[in-house]
């Protein structure tokens, strides 16, 4: 958990140092199978399997900050490599459902204080 803590301070000490970054530049992609997405996920994200995530391609910028998580940051982890890998420049996983809510609730709080 500590180590997810520290995670979610750097990222968004990113953005802090980046002010240029909106909400509007990011993409909330949740990687769990459609009945845990269906069961409560982070409003306004995507559902993608982790194992179908190359779907972005079709549809998705590679320099778009993409938010992937899952039910403990496993296939959130994978689905990052698969992207990283195929050349996605902003990918970060952003770990379980409750850790990414945390992340996106902050990122929100930020973009109020940046404007």
């Amino acid at each position: 958990m500590h180590s997810n803590l520290l995670l979610i301070f750097l990222i968004l000490g990113s953005f802090i140092v980046n002010a240029e970054i909106t909400l509007n530049d990011i993409l909330i992609v949740d990687v769990r199978t459609s009945a845990e997405y269906d069961s409560g996920h982070i409003p306004n994200s995507v559902n993608i399997e982790w194992q179908d995530i190359m779907k972005l391609n079709e549809t998705s910028a590679k320099d778009k900050y993409i938010y992937l998580y899952c039910r403990s940051g496993n296939r959130s982890g994978k689905a990052a490599k698969i992207l990283n890998d195929n050349g996605f420049m902003n990918v970060i996983n952003a770990g379980s459902l409750e850790e990414a809510q945390i992340i996106i609730d902050s990122l929100n709080a930020q973009e109020f204080k940046l404007k």
